[in-house]
């Protein structure tokens, strides 16, 4: 039962947390991407301190409360097709014992999620417009922004790895001395 009193009470100091730092994208527009990705470093610890279980509950309940209070959409929509999930399906990539491809494999999931997000924002949500701005700049303009954010991605990868890292040696100490 202390247990359970642990995860629901961290899982929801954490949410609550991300929920605030996803609203103030409404505020700051230009951090629609990285407050995500810090949101997606608080999944990583959640998942660290208790299991992948409620990290994924706790992915689930950021990506569905803020679409309900976040006046910038975008950013939970980014959350939701990929910085949400993508710490939990990266502990199962890091278990593989294909080290070569652990790259590969990343990097096309992360092309699946943004494609399946650009797909929804364009045709289900009817921004095409966002295709008339990109035929502005050339043929090959999808394939540099696509190439871009790949470049973002490795990045963020990176980031997310060095957070967990700071995370664990700097603050989890501090936090919970006991353990």
């Amino acid at each position: 039962m202390q247990k359970l009193n642990y995860c629901i009470a961290l899982g929801g100091v954490l949410s609550s947390l991300s929920i605030f730092a996803m609203f103030l994208t409404g505020v700051f527009p230009v951090f629609y991407l990285v407050i995500p990705m810090i949101c997606s470093l608080l999944v990583t610890i959640m998942m660290k301190e208790t299991s992948l279980y409620w990290g994924f509950i706790m992915y689930l309940a950021i990506s569905i409360l803020s679409l309900f209070v976040t006046p910038n959409k975008d950013a939970p929509l980014i959350y939701l097709f990929f910085f949400g999930h993508y710490p939990l399906i990266r502990h199962f990539i890091s278990k593989l014992h294909l080290k070569p491809l652990i790259g590969l494999i990343k990097l096309i999931i992360f092309n699946a999620c943004i494609l399946l997000y650009f797909a929804f924002t364009v045709y289900l949500l009817g921004m095409e417009e966002l295709l008339e701005e990109m035929e502005e700049f050339g043929k090959y303009a999808a394939y540099i922004l696509l190439g871009s954010a790949n470049i973002m991605f490795i990045s963020y990868d990176i980031c997310l790895s060095s957070g967990l890292i700071i995370y664990e040696k700097k603050l989890r100490p501090k936090i919970f001395p006991s353990k």
